[in-house]
């Protein structure tokens, strides 16, 4: 085990002996932000203090507050997106060269500005982070990373069900009954598929309402009409929006907030 320096000691052993915790406790109330080293908020239990240096722990430290989270991305195009953490690692050799992950744009300098959410950032909000709402890369909009073991499992098993909403930027000309054949009436990777709700927004830009989207389903339904797809955004998932979150930003998912 590497030494800190003479003299000093980690700083969840310091807390757990002057709170009589033990140092397990000790180390979830530093990670939950609720310890101060000469009146600083340190949130790394192995972090090293001399015996002068002043250790507080908060009067309203509760481990009742470390909540797991689940934050929504506002990916943009040319990131990864459907790896969580524990994945990520073994993921790493086969990821093309360039593509960086969504995974990377978390962390408290692009929280988003006004979250409504007004919950403290911590930096174990951005550990042990699962995804299972994967979208492709040249793909922006939504994407859902979660701690909370309940959101994951509703996510993993109900996806297929949940409704998806996507804005298209399209260009070509759209056949004859080129929009009524998007709603219901094209096949893909040869199963017809059933009715979809398909609108268009502008002249250039179609909105997707549709469950169990499979990769590359949108573009080959666009491609079957005469148009050629050049933006997707996905800007909903069941119940919950992007609503007004940047590009390359994330707010925290509301405890009110059901997908």
């Amino acid at each position: 085990m590497t030494e800190g320096p003479a003299g000093t000691e980690r700083l969840a052993k310091r807390v757990a002996a002057e709170q009589g915790l033990s140092r397990s406790t000790a180390e979830s109330y530093i990670e939950g932000g609720f310890v101060r080293v000469d009146g600083a908020v340190v949130e790394a239990p192995g972090a090293r203090v001399a015996p002068q240096q002043r250790v507080q722990l908060a009067p309203n430290a509760s481990l009742d507050a470390l909540e797991p989270v689940t934050l929504l991305l506002h990916k943009p195009p040319g990131f990864e997106a459907g790896l969580g953490l524990a994945q990520a690692g073994t993921a790493h050799a086969s990821r093309s060269q360039g593509e960086r992950p969504a995974l990377s744009l978390l962390g408290p300098a692009s929280h988003m500005a006004g979250d409504a959410a007004e919950t403290r950032v911590l930096q174990r909000h951005f550990r042990q982070l699962e995804c299972f709402t994967p979208l492709p890369t040249p793909a922006s909009g939504l994407v859902v990373f979660t701690q909370d073991k309940r959101i994951a499992r509703k996510l993993a098993e109900d996806i297929e069900s949940l409704e998806q909403e996507c804005t298209v930027e399209v260009a070509g000309q759209i056949a004859d009954g080129g929009l009524q054949k998007l709603c219901h009436g094209l096949s893909f990777n040869g199963r017809p598929l059933p009715p979809i709700k398909v609108s268009w927004q502008s002249e250039a830009r179609l909105r997707f309402a549709l469950k169990g989207i499979r990769p590359g389903q949108i573009p080959a339904m666009c491609e079957a009409v005469g148009l050629r797809v050049v933006a997707l955004k996905r800007i909903r998932i069941g119940r919950v929006p992007l609503a007004k979150v940047p590009e390359g930003q994330w707010r925290y998912l509301q405890a009110w907030e059901k997908f």
